[in-house]
């Protein structure tokens, strides 16, 4: 059986591994609609940017409860990985897309001097806000 990560390893986790999580809304037709998705986490939140007015902000404007999942490993001994249920919503306000756009690029290593100096037209970001977080490591097992 595996073992849960501590918090921190789950935060490790999700910062260690750049790229695509998979978020997951629901359609308005009750059916699951999920994506990968580029993020970046700051404290607790995972926050992802997109285009507003897409089928993933709709659907958030209706049900905010989504799940991100994002899991590695190519045997079944160094499995692990981290579902997110939280709760999201869209941000738009420029301001904070701004301030948004710039902290994701820091985090992906963009020098300073070519972060972005305003916001995106059209632009948006999804900010979940975990309420439950399950994980599981393989290599922890017994």
């Amino acid at each position: 059986m595996p073992s849960p990560m501590t918090p921190d390893e789950v935060h490790a986790f999700l910062d260690g591994r750049p790229g695509w999580i998979t978020l997951t809304t629901q359609g308005k037709d009750g059916y699951p609609h999920s994506i990968p998705i580029g993020y970046f986490r700051m404290a607790e939140e995972v926050f992802m940017g997109c285009r507003d007015k897409t089928q993933k902000t709709r659907n958030v404007g209706r049900n905010p409860k989504v799940s991100l999942a994002l899991d590695a490993g190519s045997s079944m001994a160094d499995i692990k990985g981290v579902l997110i249920q939280g709760d999201a919503t869209v941000i738009t306000d420029p301001v904070r897309l701004l301030e948004l756009q710039r902290e994701g690029g820091r985090q992906r290593g963009v020098a300073e001097e070519d972060l972005p100096t305003s916001a995106n037209p059209g632009a948006a970001y999804i900010a979940v806000r975990p309420v439950k977080v399950i994980s599981w490591d393989y290599s922890k097992s017994d």
